[in-house]
């Protein structure tokens, strides 16, 4: 029998649960659920770090993620970056940030500067709960899951406790967690399956995002726990010291996603409609960028070309459509007048 202190579990008719909401699947589309968790894994230095900064500022503007993927959910942002110094994750952040057209001061992203965080430990796991309960972020970002933790990767027990605790986080608040996490050396296995240590991990993701390298070339496969991904996409780190960011180099456009509006157009056509409604003042290429949605390679091939056809001039930071001067007026030669002839 049933002592009478012991309580039930809550029970809940199947019909009566909560529907899904109708346009909340994605915080990324394609690339990442909304509010769920996952993974960017990969070997090291092929630009994971990259891709969560990428991410988080995607969240964090709603600018399209790789400058292709729309963000469905912005939100606020938190990042505890274990390997790298504080100096050098805000030179990235404000590299992406620059590349964009960004003022990193004015995005609601949150760095946790604590030395070390141990999400085996209770305490530390409390901390974090607190510090999400605070900053109620959009998406938590922990890079990489091999400082967060002194156990063994390889014991199921001891993975399925912390990635638990990262589920139940992950519920209780309504965020999305991302975790970078390294591949098996020399592993056979592709995509998801190719994380180190424990099965745990895949079994616990709703999203994957991995990184390879294939014949030279960086390449980013996507995998969801209940939905579709798109093709393959080719990756590069791209720009200078000064905007340096990652970049699809191959147009691998897919059904699974929505196309940019400006790659269904004449896209010079298009630029110029943009700077003629701007006016004198102009547009930045950041803001030509975010209202086209387009790569930025490709602005700024048509950038070039109408700038040598004299189509547009740039100003400062603007970009100034020329305006077409009038045709000068046709003077038609005049006889010359007679005197009239008043007879003699």
């Amino acid at each position: 029998m049933r002592p009478e202190n012991e309580s039930m579990l809550p029970v809940v008719r199947a019909a009566e649960l909560d529907a899904a909401e109708p346009g909340r699947h994605w915080l990324v589309e394609p690339l990442w659920a909304r509010a769920g968790v996952g993974i960017i894994g990969g070997h090291p230095k092929l630009g994971k770090s990259w891709l969560g900064l990428d991410l988080a500022i995607s969240v964090a503007s709603g600018t399209p993620c790789l400058d292709c993927f729309p963000v469905a959910d912005p939100g606020a942002v938190l990042l505890y970056m274990a390997e790298d110094a504080a100096p050098v994750v805000k030179q990235r952040l404000e590299g992406i940030c620059r590349h964009r057209g960004l003022d990193l001061a004015a995005l609601p992203i949150g760095v946790i500067t604590a030395p070390s965080m141990r999400l085996d430990l209770p305490h530390d796991q409390r901390r974090l709960a607190a510090t999400v309960r605070c900053h109620a972020p959009r998406l938590l970002v922990l890079d990489p899951f091999v400082r967060l933790h002194r156990i063994n990767e390889n014991q199921a027990s001891d993975v399925a406790a912390v990635l638990g605790y990262l589920r139940e986080l992950q519920r209780t608040h309504d965020l999305a967690v991302t975790v970078v996490h390294h591949a098996r050396k020399n592993g056979s296995a592709s995509g998801g399956q190719c994380l180190r240590g424990s099965g745990d991990f895949f079994a616990w993701v709703d999203t994957a995002l991995s990184l390879r390298r294939q014949r030279h070339q960086l390449v980013l496969s996507v995998e969801h726990r209940s939905a579709g991904a798109p093709q393959p996409l080719q990756l590069a780190l791209a720009g200078t010291e000064q905007d340096m960011h990652l970049a699809i180099v191959a147009d691998r456009a897919s059904a699974d996603h929505r196309t940019p509006p400006a790659a269904t157009q004449d896209l010079d056509t298009a630029v110029l409609d943009a700077l003629g409604q701007a006016g004198h003042s102009g547009l930045p290429r950041g803001d030509l960028r975010q209202a086209l949605r387009v790569r930025n390679q490709r602005l700024g091939e048509v950038l070039q070309r109408l700038t040598t056809a004299g189509s547009i001039t740039r100003n400062g930071e603007a970009w100034v459509r020329r305006s077409i001067p009038a045709p000068p007026p046709i003077h038609t030669p005049r006889e010359p007048e007679r005197e009239p002839d008043l007879g003699r």
